[in-house]
């Protein structure tokens, strides 16, 4: 939790142990702190946009 930030993303892998243990507790605290819980497919930009190597948005060139 101490790394959590606006414009952050969690990633959480679901076959770890304690994974479905923890999730709801994680979840309603950042509830609590004002964040907003969305699905990754909220976060990327489909138009006009490709992703690089390191994982970051950039607008595609249209020239």
């Amino acid at each position: 939790m101490k790394k959590v930030a606006p414009g952050g993303i969690a990633l959480f892998h679901n076959a770890a142990k304690n994974t479905p243990a923890a999730l709801p507790k994680i979840l309603e605290k950042l509830k609590g702190d004002g964040y907003e819980i969305v699905p990754i497919s909220q976060l990327i930009y489909a138009d006009n946009y490709e992703i690089d190597l390191t994982g970051k948005q950039i607008l595609k060139n249209e020239n």
